[in-house]
């Protein structure tokens, strides 16, 4: 079977799914990734019942299927990723010219739509979220609070950062605890203070050397302006950054038990949460309408950002909810346009 993906339309496929499936394969993707595909995309071809095949399926379809999940009682992160698959398929399908469109382009969308704009979800002003992160003085809890509020990057996209993935005012480069310098990616380069957020990662892949413990999900590469307040609490951070266990250098690592480990999400979930606790913002049992999570500062993101600026498109971008297609109809000096709106409009952390 041929692994081009050059588009082809009216190609026709007997397995969509198989042949998904072993395109996977082809590319070097790891089996317990493919096994994970396998289980979700599958699990959608069950509950279309044979009404119609998987290349039929509409937005309704798939929506319908996310509201069974919803009614499932499954977790948000769970149906999250679960969309993402089917999404990932669709969008694959419909590049090679098997399908004719990618039905989950829209529901990705109201889903983005739906989980920030809960109205009985906890609100807390941004003077309250001020005196927060005063509490909060160890070096890597309070970089990594402030990194996603600055961001609204996700927890598995903030673990996955390497010391590649920064630039700083300073024109050196990032350094490494035992001093050897760690060159950025290309994709900074004349960028000024800078993130950048691929979409590769995923996990139980090898990225850079080293076997991940978190998945990606932007639908696209993106640089985040970093300003002058997340660059102070980056550089406290770096300035007391144990040496990291991994040759990828993360930028974010353990300094209690796993010393020098890479930052999972149980454990960025475990910093947050901790915090919150202590100010009354998180109780065990308590449900997400109520307790202050990483999740809730990408919504806080979101929320006072898209407010501020008006600007739906630069905040799906600096989410990581376009895809290139769609920054590709904008013009040239994108990214000037981005960096300036961003410094213009990102609320202040400290009085």
């Amino acid at each position: 079977m041929s692994t081009e993906t050059t588009p082809d339309p009216g190609r026709e496929v007997e397995d969509p799914i198989g042949y998904f499936l072993q395109d996977m394969t082809y590319h070097g993707k790891s089996d317990r990734t493919r096994s994970a595909y396998e289980r979700v995309l599958r699990r959608f071809e069950t509950f279309l019942d044979g009404s119609q095949a998987v290349s039929d399926a509409s937005h309704r379809d798939c929506m319908a299927w996310i509201h069974s999940l919803r009614r499932s009682e499954a977790a948000d992160s769970t149906i999250a990723t679960y969309a993402s698959y089917l999404h990932r398929f669709y969008a694959y399908m419909a590049q090679i010219g098997a399908f004719d469109s990618n039905p989950m382009t829209l529901v990705v969308e109201e889903m983005d739509e739906r989980i920030d704009s809960n109205p009985s979800r906890r609100e807390i002003a941004l003077p309250e979220l001020r005196e927060f992160l005063e509490t909060v003085s160890h070096p890597l809890d309070h970089a990594v609070m402030v990194t996603l509020l600055k961001t609204g990057m996700r927890v598995g996209e903030l673990c996955n950062l390497d010391l590649r993935d920064l630039t700083l005012s300073d024109p050196e480069p990032v350094r490494a605890v035992g001093g050897e310098s760690v060159r950025p990616r290309a994709q900074l380069d004349g960028r000024g203070p800078s993130m950048y957020v691929s979409p590769d990662p995923a996990a139980g892949e090898v990225e850079a050397g080293e076997e991940r413990s978190a998945s990606n999900k932007r639908k696209r590469s993106t640089v985040i302006p970093v300003d002058e307040e997340l660059e102070a609490a980056l550089g406290r951070w770096l300035a007391i950054r144990p040496d990291a266990r991994s040759g990828a250098e993360p930028l974010f690592v353990s300094t209690s038990g796993s010393w020098g480990a890479r930052l999972t999400p149980d454990m960025v979930h475990h910093i947050v949460e901790r915090h919150a606790s202590a100010v009354g913002w998180h109780r065990s049992g308590g449900d997400a309408e109520e307790n202050v999570t990483p999740h809730y500062f990408r919504h806080f993101f979101t929320t006072h950002l898209r407010d501020r600026t008006g600007d739906r498109g630069i905040v799906k971008y600096l989410r990581g909810d376009v895809g290139g297609d769609i920054i590709d109809t904008y013009t040239h000096n994108w990214g000037d346009r981005v960096r300036e709106t961003y410094e213009a409009n990102v609320y202040s952390l400290y009085e």
